[in-house]
């Protein structure tokens, strides 16, 4: 078997194949390992490279585009960044720290970035493209806009895995919310936005950021915190897969603080006692007393749930 061949089939059994979708992934797969740009970073990726698609989001500095690369007809999400929007409002460092941090993680649970790139307006991502998009839309879209239990046990399962994978490369989310939780084709989660992420081998930081209402009580505080506010996220993401809300939402932000800080957290009458074991074990003041990240996806709750079917 020639070399190409053999990195084909090698490539092949790391994708979870689409049943039916085997000859056209092996062919897909067979031309990228072609393209001249596999395995050699010197490869000068440019726009031209991409016939751009249907928008897929909008955020602050740029926007986000289903788009193909030409050679191979492999499709990715081409994030476009401003580049006078990210000088105006100071963020070069945070950029940078976010194509350093995820084009170093490799994780079947966490967006891959292939490739970045930039002309003299814009600062592109090449991403991994999740086929169906943001898992905020599917909660909005479930039975009283919450997920049941086995998709929450899964979809906590896979975030944790994650997470805890950033953790011991020393990474810290720092923004874990529905929003920033893709699915791909096949149902599986895929974490993204790493726009908030630091590297700390300390794993100790001070700023203030993330999402009011999955801010945990050391930053509401403005105390020193580690990566223990993953864990809180963790926790209050549970909780709105289940409710459908986060547990500490009000309609004033000093209200939502001093909820947090309070630990007001009510659980509905339709919440089994496992579930709510498990945020109670990980929405906790005391960030080191929070439930470790092997224990959650070991959970009895998790596991009981996460195999089962829809």
């Amino acid at each position: 078997m020639r070399k190409a061949e053999e990195i084909v089939e090698r490539h092949l059994k790391t994708i979870k194949i689409p049943q039916g979708l085997e000859k056209q992934t092996k062919q897909l797969v067979t031309n990228m390992v072609q393209h001249p740009a596999f395995n050699n970073t010197e490869y000068k990726w440019t726009l031209d490279d991409f016939e751009l698609g249907n928008r897929l989001g909008r955020g602050k500095f740029g926007r986000v585009y289903m788009a193909r690369e030409r050679s191979t007809g492999f499709i990715v999400a081409l994030k476009t960044l401003m580049k006078v929007e990210i000088a105006k409002n100071r963020v070069e460092k945070q950029v940078m720290r976010e194509i350093e941090i995820q084009s170093h993680l490799r994780h079947p649970n966490i967006l891959q970035m292939l490739a970045w790139f930039h002309d003299s307006h814009r600062i592109y991502f090449v991403l991994e493209f999740a086929g169906k998009g943001e898992l905020y839309g599917h909660l909005r879209s479930g039975h009283h806009e919450r997920f049941n239990e086995h998709l929450a046990a899964k979809y906590l399962y896979q975030v944790t895995d994650a997470v805890n994978y950033c953790h011991n490369n020393h990474v810290i989310h720092r923004d874990i919310k529905p929003e920033n939780l893709l699915l791909t084709i096949t149902g599986d989660i895929k974490l993204a936005d790493f726009g908030w992420s630091v590297h700390s081998p300390s794993l100790k930081r001070t700023t203030m950021c993330g999402t009011l209402d999955y801010l945990p009580p050391e930053m509401v505080r403005g105390q020193n915190y580690k990566q223990y506010v993953d864990h809180w996220c963790l926790g209050v993401l549970l909780y709105e897969f289940l409710h459908g809300s986060p547990p500490f939402e009000s309609k004033k932000q000093e209200e939502t603080y001093e909820r947090i800080t309070k630990l007001d957290m009510k659980f509905g009458s339709h919440i089994s006692p496992g579930a709510a074991d498990l945020i109670s074990k990980l929405v906790v003041i005391k960030s080191d007393r929070r439930m470790n990240l092997t224990d959650v996806m070991n959970h009895p709750w998790v596991v009981e749930n996460k195999v089962k079917g829809d």
